[in-house]
């Protein structure tokens, strides 16, 4: 049977002869718009989002927190080498309580923050401590620093201690003094750098090899 149209449209029957099917003016033109409608192309999965690339941030921050002194260190990516933007430790005398040392980490990276404007932050990532209150007295100085960096808008990062020397020095066991000799070697400085400064410039630069690379596994966001 035709439709007013002129359209036929033909099916099996449960039987196996064919019969007719005719199709309204309006159906033919919803079905013309679902042809000119672009197909779904399917896109690479990186976890819940799609990684970063390279690109995407030039200029990044590193911090190893601790109460007493916490590493910093900012750099640029460029070429031929990265370049450091700035580096230091932010100390704290002994007799300090620990919410003037919170207060002071907090403070001085905002200053940092403030100066170099760096878009990423990378921390070193928690690990295992014997003592119950060496573990509290860092997750302390962690979060003021997690703080200040969460207020300037900053995308945080954390990277394992071993997985940080594994990029660097290609050991993940290895010494401060060969992480910091390394660093200086990377960046160029003229100078070697404090450990504490030095294991901030490693985070950053880990960071850096981690998101130029094509990998599966992506950085932890904290």
């Amino acid at each position: 049977m035709y439709d007013v149209k002129g359209f036929l449209l033909c099916k099996l029957d449960a039987f196996g002869t064919i019969s007719s099917m005719g199709i309204t003016p309006q159906q033919f033109e919803q079905m013309k718009e679902r042809l000119k409608k672009p197909k779904a192309v399917a896109r690479p999965v990186w976890g819940s989002s799609p990684r970063p690339a390279a690109s995407h941030h030039q200029v990044i921050l590193g911090i190893d927190p601790s109460l007493r002194g916490t590493g910093y260190g900012v750099i640029r990516l460029a070429k031929p080498h990265p370049q450091a933007l700035t580096f230091g430790t932010v100390s704290c005398p002994a007799n300090w309580e620990h919410s003037r040392c919170l207060l002071r980490i907090a403070e001085a990276l905002r200053e940092v923050l403030k100066q170099h404007r760096p878009t990423v932050c990378v921390v070193e990532g928690l690990f295992y401590a014997q003592n119950l209150q060496t573990a509290l007295t860092m997750g302390e100085a962690r979060g003021a620093s997690l703080v200040a960096a969460a207020e300037a808008g900053l995308e945080i990062y954390e990277i394992a201690p071993r997985k940080v020397k594994q990029a660097i020095v290609g050991y993940g066991a290895a010494q401060k003094l060969a992480v910091a000799k390394m660093v200086q070697r990377m960046l160029h400085l003229a100078e070697l750098p404090g450990v504490d400064a030095a294991d901030a410039l490693a985070l950053a630069l880990a960071h850096a090899q981690e998101s130029s690379r094509f990998s599966f596994s992506m950085p932890k966001r904290i």
